[in-house]
Order: C-alpha cells, then structure tokens, then sequence
C-alpha cells in the first residue's frame, strides 16, 4: 500500500455572494475530486489547536502528524532548516519578507503595505535585493540568508523570541501600529526601505506594472526546532514535494526526503506536473511508502483577495494534480490511499489565515464505496465526522 497527501494551501473558505453563495472549493471545476468523493469518506479536521496562531507552519506540522504542542518552536527555524542554515541553539531565526509598501511622500511608519509578496517575484530577483540590504544591515549579530521568492531568513545571534506582526494579516493598512517594538528591527526595516525603494530592479518592476520589492518586513520568530523521525513515529518513508522553504523545512527537521523540482515556486503557474512526477516516482520507483504534495497557490490567492484566481488555482490542484496523480498510480499498479485536504482556511473576505476546521477527502483504491457527498466545506460538516485534534487524522491514513 502506497500514502499520498495532496494539499491544497489555505484552500478552504467561506461562502462567496459572486459565486452564488458558494465556496472556491464548491465551485470550482473539480472532476476528478467529484469522482473521488463519492467512493471517499468526507470529513472535517480542527488543524490548529486551540490558543495557536492558524499558520501553514502549526497546521501542516499536524497534517503530518506532529503536535504543535509539543513540536512547535516557530515558522522561521522550520524555513531556516530548508534553507541549509547552520542554526546554534542560541540562534533566532526570523522570517524576512521583502514586502512592497506604498512609496508615499511621508514618513517610514505613514506608509501603508500593499503586497506582502510583491507580485510573487522571483527568487533571482528578490536575491539581488537582498544582498544590497545584507552588504549595509548584516554583521556578526544579525545575518541575511536567501530563500525562495519574497520569503528569505534573518537570524539573530544571541537573540530572543519577540512578537512580530504577520504582513498578510494586516494588507492594505498603515503600517507604524504593526511595526516592531524593538529599535533595532524598525530601525533595519526603515533602513531597507531606503535602499531599495530606489533600487534598478524596483524601478523596472514599475515599468512593467509589478509591485516593487522595496522593504524587509520581519516575523515568525523562534528556536532552533527538534522533531522526532517520521519514519520512526510511523513507520512510513517519507518523501515531501513543495516550492516553499517552510515544508521542506519541516521535512528535513523529521528525516524525510526532499525533492527538487525545477520552476516549482509557491505561485499560481508553478510546475505542477513536475510536483506529481516527483511524487509518483518516489513512490513507485524509488522505495518510498509516504509523498506529501504541497500546493501554495490557493493560499497566495487568498491573500490576495482574488475570488477568480483562487477558483482557478483549485481547478488546477483537481486537473494538474490529483487527477494525473491517481491515473499515474493506477497505471503503476499499485493500491494507495489518497488524503486530500487544506491546512487551514484562508478566506477571501479577510485575506488571511483562519482557525477554523476544515474538509478532508481520504479514499481507498482497494475500497468500493459508492455514495452521494461531494467533497467541500458544507458536506464536510453535514458528514459527521470531526477530527477534533489534526495530528491524530494522519492515522486515519495509515490505519491499513
């Protein structure tokens, strides 16, 4: 038997007046999750334990079965863990995004964020910003080490775990509220957005109507990380296939594989077909018992507030994913169990992250099962089935 997990990022919401009422997930062309769920069990799992932030680092952490009760030390260290940095056990490490604000004729804490993303830019573009910032900025205290896209690491030598605001949560306001308390980070941002408001890259991004990358917003701080293996917790080898730094992170933190595929970037037109080649081969060819697919786009949709692209992003998840995945492992021969679920919601209405529980598809090729309930938010709650504590859904997975 072969495990697979599609997740789709911030996929859930909440009804949508444009849509008729309906969730992206309800109305979006969905084929193949249609298919699926009539032989499926629908259910709704609570990822995010009570009194936690809702994030895609506590959420996936229980997706895969870690409580982040106990296993949560912060998002950045996960990240920093991907990106190969040598943490010490004095070590902070913060998430460093390079935001786009609004470039207004007033002072730093009168601007107001536009983009916690900056038009999703590239990796070697937002590198080049960095390195201006971290030439000027980084010292023996603090270092700059790039990531992926917007989403790159500072770590803080001798620091301390600080409260940080999360830039998707306050899109679209003024920014001298959610600035840091400590003089030394508002200090460095304000200092970045002097060096790269003005930067080449910037002024062409302009030209060609994107969203400059003009300052690093700070978050997410935390400890070096320690999981237990996933292999030894579950007895399953497990490969993760995602674009973002936090995933991979975590996957490396519980002994996993990683796999690297080529133009796979967090945003709407990643390389999804490489995500599923990657995952099919790991499974079939390469030993591997366990893949986890990770799908950012829905969730940078829905930070953008886009009802279209998220639809979108979900039709793609159904067409681009799931269903060359299950034809691929039907093809090899081979009996598997598919979940397929969010992390959390990330709603269009407040363009950011949620506690709320959300809808779980698992199906079973050797399982004949025929039923009428279609897989989104409201047959996930009219099905009756509650995973009240997100890790433990895992062993509904592997229960065979």
């Amino acid at each position: 038997m072969k495990y697979l997990i599609v997740l789709g990022d911030g996929m859930a919401d909440e009804p949508i007046a444009e849509l008729g009422g309906k969730t992206p997930l309800e109305y979006a062309d969905t084929p193949n999750l249609d298919r699926l769920s009539k032989k499926s069990e629908i259910g709704m799992v609570h990822t995010i334990p009570d009194g936690m932030k809702p994030g895609s680092d506590t959420a996936n952490l229980s997706v895969l079965g870690y409580n982040p009760k106990v296993y949560y030390s912060g998002r950045s260290p996960l990240e920093a863990l991907s990106i190969g940095v040598p943490m010490k056990d004095t070590d902070i490490a913060l998430r460093c995004n390079i935001v786009t604000l609004s470039e207004e004729a007033c002072p730093f804490a009168e601007q107001t964020i536009i983009d916690h993303s900056s038009s999703e830019i590239s990796t070697e573009d937002c590198a080049v910003l960095l390195k201006a910032v971290a030439e000027e900025l980084a010292n023996e205290e603090f270092q700059f080490y790039v990531g992926t896209s917007y989403r790159h690491c500072l770590i803080w030598n001798h620091g301390k775990v600080l409260e940080f605001t999360q830039p998707h949560d306050v899109l679209g306001q003024v920014i001298g509220q959610y600035l840091p308390t400590e003089e030394k980070f508002r200090s460095m941002m304000e200092r970045s957005y002097e060096i790269l408001k003005d930067h080449p890259i910037n002024a062409e991004r302009k030209k060609q109507g994107l969203n400059p990358a003009n300052c690093c917003w700070f978050w997410g701080a935390g400890t070096k990380p320690a999981l237990s293996s996933f292999e030894e917790k579950t007895g399953k080898k497990g490969m993760m296939v995602s674009a973002v730094d936090l995933l991979k992170g975590i996957a490396v933190g519980a002994g996993m594989g990683v796999a690297c595929v080529e133009g796979a970037n967090g945003g709407l037109h990643t390389n999804y077909e490489g995500k599923v080649d990657a995952a099919i081969k790991a499974l079939v060819e390469d030993g591997y018992d366990f893949a986890y697919i990770h799908v950012e786009a829905p969730d940078e949709m829905g930070h953008q507030g886009s009802v279209e692209k998220k639809v979108k992003a979900i039709h793609y998840l159904d067409t681009r994913v799931i269903g060359p995945a299950v034809e691929k492992l039907a093809a090899a021969g081979v009996d598997y169990r598919l979940l397929v679920l969010p992390d959390h919601p990330t709603p269009i209405r407040v363009r950011t992250h949620t506690s709320d529980s959300v809808p779980y598809l698992l199906y079973d090729s050797t399982e004949e099962k025929e039923g009428s309930r279609d897989y989104n938010e409201r047959e996930g709650r009219a099905g009756g089935i509650l995973v009240a504590e997100g890790h433990r859904l895992i062993d509904r997975l592997f229960e065979k």
